[in-house]
């Protein structure tokens, strides 16, 4: 089973979408994107994603991922 990475139509337009693109390139990761992921507030303020289900952030699309990657190494599935 891959981590699940939960994108936010609306992050994707505040520049979250390179993010998404970088991860999807990973065979490892299920990208699904949705129309709204209920965190208005986090998604006017920062670049995000719920990776199994938790909140991550980033300050650029390059630290986005970084901080999924680092979230997936640090609290594995199994």
């Amino acid at each position: 089973m891959n981590p699940i990475i939960e994108f936010c139509i609306s992050n994707l337009g505040m520049g979250g979408y390179e993010a998404m693109q970088k991860l999807e390139e990973d065979p490892d990761l299920d990208i699904v994107e949705y129309g709204c992921l209920d965190h208005c507030d986090l998604c006017a303020e920062t670049l995000y994603a719920l990776v199994n289900g938790e909140i991550v952030t980033g300050n650029s699309p390059d630290d986005l991922v970084k901080n999924i990657y680092q979230y997936i190494e640090e609290n594995p599935m199994f």
